[in-house]
């Protein structure tokens, strides 16, 4: 019996997660991917609502870096690039679902915002090459997502809030970097394991 006649998606090197959702027809393959591109900015959306002020710093920790990351390795990097970039367009139109509730390009942390959308795509070309299927290639591959936001960001909030590059740096990026470990080490748990739990289904 095929595996198409059992309903089994086979696993081959080169996916991501979504691409083991079943699409027959090139229209539902669109229809899929647009409710995943369209699912991934809600999620980063509702993750950065998840907002602990730190002090000393405009930029508070939420949940947003690693919902961008997890949606990029699970959707691949066009689509998950989509996604941010539908976050960061439906944020700067007004649709409050920036860190805490805001909107708009003012603030000095969108440059995380853009720097999500470079990591996003960046860990889902990862992912297609099997970062996401071991725990020490994911946490390779967070390392580098993590490492592009701070690219972005850390100067971005230098130029915004009139920073010296070593005051922008303490107040963005080393209060974070715990945070971001436990966020590494979340995912090094989630996706290796939704790979083994894939496999043990196709076996």
């Amino acid at each position: 019996m095929s595996l198409a006649a059992t309903g089994t998606t086979l696993v081959r090197p080169g996916q991501v997660l979504a691409d083991l959702l079943p699409a027959s027809t090139a229209a539902r393959t669109r229809l899929r991917d647009a409710a995943l591109v369209l699912g991934g900015a809600a999620l980063t959306g509702v993750a950065a609502q998840i907002a602990v002020p730190v002090h000393g710093s405009p930029v508070p920790v939420t949940g947003q870096t690693f919902a961008a990351l997890l949606v990029g390795t699970a959707l691949g990097a066009r689509r998950g690039l989509l996604s941010l970039l539908l976050y960061a367009v439906a944020g700067v139109a007004g649709l409050p679902w920036f860190a805490g509730g805001t909107s708009g390009a003012g603030s000095a942390s969108f440059g995380y915002i853009v720097g999500m959308m470079l990591a996003s795509a960046a860990v889902g070309a990862l992912a297609r090459r099997g970062a996401d299927r071991g725990v020490l290639r994911t946490a390779g591959a967070m390392l580098v997502g993590e490492a592009l936001v701070y690219a972005v960001g850390v100067p971005y909030l230098a130029l915004a809030a009139h920073l010296s590059v070593s005051q922008a740096v303490a107040a963005g990026l080393t209060p974070y970097l715990i945070g971001d470990a436990l966020k590494a080490a979340l995912a090094m748990g989630l996706l290796p394991t939704a790979w083994k739990l894939v496999g043990r289904r196709e076996g």
